[in-house]
């Protein structure tokens, strides 16, 4: 049954063809049987044949199709070619061009079986009864008015049913785009975390490896320690990015279990102790009440005060000295990075924030936006480098 069901409807102008030899065959026994002339026979046959092509042919040219039932309908009143089966091709007709978009056609349809039924009842009524001949007219409209509502219902349906699979498409369309939109920004995240960590660590075990190199024979203790330094980093780059790595592997199990949570502000402190140990001398202050905040707020804390003072080691030049100020607000979390460098940190801001291993102040700014905070960046009156952030309580909005 299924199969026959899947038949019919990859094969429909098929299927009307054999209705239209069904319905030609009827009307053939109908006009042979049908009283009256040689000449009316004739007729009824020439009408059958048209009415046939009718339904034959009523989805490949539905309004040609119309005009030709039209035609031969009034060849049938003129010619007093009394109505018979293959008349049932004006219902089929009436239903097809309804269920179409085509309105003039739909309304010539609707038009043209009232009128055919009002015809025919006058035509061919041998009651001189007007009220019995008005019955007839009633009773013969029915049918068109029956068939003219079916084709319009199931033209609304269609175009519900396509307005739905439209709709559905373009629902489909859009969760496509924010899964990609979505994709792009993790990959910007991961992108912007990877380079804060390699940027950060990597930086503290070259100055490292430079202090080492340089003291190794003169101080033996001081080059110990410095590679005691290094490999601390080297173990903390290693777990972090093992962290933002293991972001990715969505099918399987992270090594050791768990990954290393992601930073806050109460790490701020143990990386000012790794960067002065790196050598670069930091003054580093906390006020106001401290209070929990939303971990994108702190992340982007820790990733503010991490870049600045990598920028620091990397561009301020000899001799610099740096200090970060860790300021609670009722509103939210205030940030001010200063050094007093004399290196390429003017270079690096005009620049727009490039520093050789990405975009620092350039990923500075999108992280502070992606919270809803504020980034002032900019040299220093009387030398050196200062960044001002504000981040509010509530990532997104103030």
């Amino acid at each position: 049954m299924q199969r026959l069901y899947d038949f019919l409807r990859r094969h429909p102008t098929g299927v009307d063809s054999f209705w239209a030899l069904l319905l030609f065959c009827m009307s053939g026994l109908a006009v042979a049987e049908q009283p009256g002339t040689i000449g009316h026979r004739l007729g009824g046959a020439v009408v059958s044949i048209a009415l046939c092509l009718v339904v034959a042919l009523r989805r490949r040219a539905p309004e040609k199709m119309l005009l030709l039932t039209i035609a031969t309908g009034a060849a049938q009143l003129a010619g007093d070619i009394q109505p018979n089966v293959y008349d049932f091709a004006m219902l089929v007709i009436v239903y097809t061009v309804a269920s179409g978009h085509v309105k003039w056609a739909s309304r010539l349809a609707l038009a043209g079986g009232l009128l055919a039924s009002a015809a025919a009842a006058l035509r061919w009524a041998h009651d001189t009864d007007v009220f019995r001949t008005m019955i007839m007219v009633g009773f013969l409209t029915v049918p068109f008015i029956l068939a003219w509502v079916m084709g319009d219902s199931m033209r609304t349906r269609r175009a519900y049913w396509a307005q739905l699979e439209e709709r559905a498409e373009q629902l489909e369309k859009d969760r496509e785009q924010q899964a990609k939109l979505a994709v792009t920004a993790e990959r910007a995240r991961i992108a912007r975390e990877l380079h804060d960590v390699v940027a950060h660590n990597v930086s503290v075990m070259v100055v490292q490896a430079d202090g080492a190199a340089y003291v190794l024979d003169a101080s033996p203790e001081q080059a110990k320690q410095a590679l005691e330094t290094i490999s601390g980093t080297g173990r903390q780059a290693l777990a972090e990015m093992r962290r933002l790595l293991g972001v990715l592997r969505t099918d399987e199990t992270a090594e050791g279990g768990e990954y290393v949570p992601q930073p806050d502000v109460e790490q701020l402190g143990e990386l000012v102790e790794q960067v002065r140990r790196a050598g670069l001398p930091v003054d580093f202050r906390i006020e106001g009440a401290a209070r929990p905040l939303p971990s994108g707020v702190e992340l982007t804390a820790y990733r503010i005060v991490q870049e600045a003072l990598t920028n620091t080691r990397k561009h301020g030049g000899p001799n610099v000295g740096a200090s970060v100020r860790l300021t609670y607000f009722d509103d939210g979390l205030g940030l001010l990075i200063e050094d007093d460098g004399r290196g390429a940190q003017q270079e690096l801001y005009q620049s727009g924030g490039a520093d050789g291993m990405g975009h620092g102040l350039i990923g500075m700014r999108e992280r502070v936006g992606m919270v809803g905070g504020t980034l002032d960046a900019g040299p220093r009156p009387g030398g050196g480098f200062r960044i001002s952030v504000l981040l509010p309580a509530k990532p997104g909005g103030r």
